[in-house]
């Protein structure tokens, strides 16, 4: 029976020669077994010529051609030394191309490094990059304010969180991911005939079409573009080459760890998708635009698998996902006045929620319902000031709603987290924990195996609560919870942990690794969890807000230690340093990069333009002609499927978002074990990154030989600094053994020493200094200029690699 597979990318090696009319770049996969390539024209001083051959060479065949193109280029015929042909650079893949003034850049990936691994699936993070320019010198036509362009560009700095894989689609979500390779294979064999008649110039040269039922279907879907960072600079190219040379990358987080559970383990990764629209600084990117994209819009999943076993079939899996952005309104905040909390105007009447409609009809689309906003700005204040968002947005909510099926309506909760904060008789984790069990009932979560004998056998009275759909697979997440303040930073990242750390709990239980599906603090898997995300909400603060968080959640927890304080005051300092002198020069190398603004000869400079307002509001003079009607808010063909998200039905139009190709079940392309065990090469256990990357037992679990090696035992540090079980039946072992060692005559002069060996017999000690302080790996690092192997974790669980090249 014919399954599906993701698509790998054959292009993951790359190496650029140069000539002197000519660049060749030569792409291979890992195994160096399949080889394209491109010619890029370099007489051209404004143009960018790319020619892609389509054709799959084989190594031999690249060595001839490569030998042919030494021996053409050189100076005369014959002669010795002198070399057509020069290895310019080595890379990992192609981040884009692109253009001021003069002629166009090629932007290559020369160093990575292995962060997470999701069923086989690498991740890698971009350490370095290497920008090239085309055009010969010969023909380069000099401009003076290309080189400042060129500057300012590089602000923006892509060894900073920026990620990509070769066969995991990143900008979707792993239910998305799997509900693709789950289609019904009637309609992938429809879509395969479908495919090869219109894009039959792509595969027409690699003859992989098998007959008969040991094939396997290949898919490859389009990226939602609204989470990819180069798609501006890939859209030159994106038509004229082969889809294995485009490689599209997201910004934002990605950290995984490991959870021992009595020696199996679980990997649970992290990873924020921040939005490419309507991106920014602080300040001067807030609300949202005329399209309905808002400031600091980031997509946050946290991901449950069974490492010890790696396949997207067989394997265990759980996701959730949850949003953060910023109120969905025209407004903003004057920062002329250089005060540390500008005060928020609301630029241009809506009365209508135009822009609330835009936005939560891509939410609906993309999550299906029901939406949910948790509202935590300020509720009560002496001068209005968050208040003004909170009233806008629940009179857009409001009217929305009024044409929206009650069932699908948008669920408005409003929390004033700062009151609670201050309060003395109210503790804010507790009030959240109980917020987000109604949170996560309502959504559910997505599983892709059912529910587990144990939870059928002992079924705990919340699960049958839960909400979400389930289906014959497993479990699917419809809806999507979305988090808000003001800034969408220091109490939108505690209040998006404390849900996470709820749904963590539920993806535990149905993978039948928790008997209930509760988790406390102090636990060395909650203390995993909320290192992931104070590295998560640190990431995300420093790339809009400048600075690190200034709360945190054991701010919350009122247990940070008094020396917080004075990091907090810094943070503050910080960020507001960044918000006064830095975020302007920030702002115009992120709408150069992304592509919103474009240099042209004869018009104003970037750095002449008093506001960038017109970049990112492009429909707002022909704002009639695209208007929709007030109370049909919905995109056509959205409120027919809900509660299920469009993006994923079973549709014409999600067809034609599908790369399906049938290939033979050994092919290399749709093969991820030997993708991920690689028996083409040498390895060595030592670097494998399962090894590196944070676990549970090593670097949360106390030290002490003979302690209770869950990581679910609530382990709670007592006045002495150690850390005490808090496992009910340890404690009462413990009172046992002090009761018997009372009942019995001591020793003489042994008095005081059997009382204090007795305090230490139910006390864990623990060095709390030797709790790491990340949640990611910090070696593995692949470098284009070295080719040093290491790979392969053959233990027998799906240990995920690192390779340094």
């Amino acid at each position: 029976m014919p399954t599906a597979a993701p698509i790998i990318s054959s292009v993951q090696k790359l190496v650029l020669y140069e000539t002197r009319a000519r660049y060749f770049l030569v792409g291979s996969n890992h195994a160096e077994t399949k080889y394209r390539v491109l010619k890029i024209d370099r007489t051209e001083p404004k143009d960018l010529v790319i020619i892609d051959d389509k054709h799959v060479y084989t190594q031999q065949e690249v060595r001839e051609l490569l030998g042919r193109l030494d021996l053409g280029n050189r100076t005369k015929m014959g002669q010795k030394g002198s070399s057509g042909l020069f290895r310019a650079v080595s890379a990992f893949g192609v981040v884009g191309f692109v253009r001021f003034l003069e002629g166009y850049y090629i932007i290559l990936i020369t160093k990575r490094r292995k962060m997470a691994d999701i069923g086989g699936h690498a991740i890698y993070k971009i350490e370095d990059t290497n920008m090239i320019y085309i055009p010969n010198d010969s023909v380069r036509v000099t401009h003076p304010d290309e080189a400042r362009y060129l500057r300012i560009f590089q602000n923006v700095d892509l060894s900073s969180n920026f990620y990509f894989s070769y066969s995991y689609d990143l900008s979707h979500s792993l239910q998305y991911n799997l509900t693709v390779l789950r289609m019904p294979l009637e309609m992938l064999k429809t879509e395969t005939a479908q495919t090869r008649q219109e894009s039959f110039d792509i595969f027409e040269d690699e003859g992989l079409i098998t007959q008969g039922g040991s094939g396997v279907f290949g898919i490859c879907s389009e990226p939602y573009m609204k989470y990819v960072w180069n798609g501006e600079l890939l859209d030159i190219i994106k038509n004229t080459v082969h889809r294995d040379w485009l490689l599209y990358i997201i910004h934002g987080f990605c950290g995984q760890s490991k959870l021992l559970i009595y020696g199996r383990p679980v990997y649970v990764t992290l990873i924020a998708r921040r939005s490419s629209k309507f991106a920014g600084t602080r300040f001067l990117k807030r609300g949202a635009n005329c399209e309905g994209d808002v400031a600091n819009e980031v997509e946050t999943e946290q991901i449950l698998c069974d490492a010890s076993v790696m396949s997207f079939t067989a394997g265990s899996y759980s996701s959730y996902v949850q949003v953060r952005g910023s109120v969905p309104l025209y407004w903003s905040q004057d920062i002329s006045t250089m005060m540390p909390k500008p005060p928020i105007t609301l630029d241009q009447a809506d009365p209508f929620a135009h822009i609330a409609a835009l936005h939560f009809d891509q939410m609906l689309q993309r999550f299906g319902s029901p939406i949910i906003i948790l509202n935590l700005v300020k509720e009560r204040e002496k001068r209005k000031h968050e208040r003004i968002l909170s009233e806008e947005l629940v009179a857009a909510v409001t009217y929305l709603n009024q044409f929206l099926p009650p069932e699908h309506s948008i669920v408005y909760i409003p929390w004033d987290m700062a009151k609670y904060t201050k309060s003395k008789l109210c503790n804010v984790l507790d009030r959240l924990n109980v917020l987000a069990e109604s949170l996560v009932k309502k959504t559910g979560f997505f599983v892709n195996r059912p529910d587990s004998y144990c939870s059928i056998l002992r079924p705990d009275e919340k699960w049958n609560e839960l909400g979400g759909c389930v289906v014959p697979t497993g479990r699917l997440q419809t809806g999507v919870l979305r988090t808000n303040c003001v800034d969408c930073l220091d109490r939108t990242n505690t209040a998006q942990f404390m849900v996470g750390k709820c749904a963590l709990a539920y993806q535990l239980y149905s993978l039948g690794l928790i008997d209930k599906p509760n988790l406390q603090f102090d636990t060395d898997a909650v203390r995993l969890f909320e290192e992931l995300y104070e590295d998560h909400g640190d990431t995300l603060s420093l790339q809009y807000g400048g600075s690190q968080l200034v709360h945190r959640v054991k701010t919350y927890r009122k247990i940070a230690p008094w020396t917080q304080h004075s990091k907090d005051i810094m943070q503050t300092l910080s960020r507001y340093y960044s918000n006064a002198f830095s975020d302007a020069d920030r702002q115009d190398s992120i709408n150069l990069f992304l592509g919103v603004f474009h240099p042209t000869e004869g018009k104003p400079h970037l750095w002449e333009l008093p506001i960038d307002f017109y970049l990112h509001h492009k429909n707002t003079m022909r704002l009639s002609q695209t208007r929709r009607s007030y109370t049909d808010w919905l995109t056509p063909g959205v409120i027919n499927h809900l509660p299920l998200p469009y993006d994923e039905v079973t549709c014409v139009e999600n067809r034609k978002k599908l790369i399906v190709k049938k290939f033979h079940k050994y092919e290399e392309e749709i093969d991820i074990h030997s993708e991920f065990f690689r028996p083409y090469e040498l390895s060595s256990f030592d670097d494998t990154f399962c090894l590196a990357m944070t676990s549970s037992a090593r670097d949360f679990m106390p030290k002490n030989v003979g302690i209770d090696p869950s990581p679910f035992t609530v382990r709670k540090p007592d006045e002495t600094g150690k850390s005490v079980l808090g496992n009910k039946s340890n404690r009462e072992e413990t009172v046992l053994q002090r009761k018997t060692a009372a009942s019995a005559p001591p020793p003489p002069n042994e008095e005081a020493v059997s009382s204090s060996s007795e305090d230490d017999s139910g006390t864990d000690r623990e060095d709390e200094g030797s709790v790491s302080q990340r949640s990611t790996p910090v070696k593995m690092t692949d470098s284009g200029d070295s080719t040093k192997v290491t790979e392969i974790c053959s233990t027998g669980t799906a240990s995920t690699q690192a390779r340094q090249e």
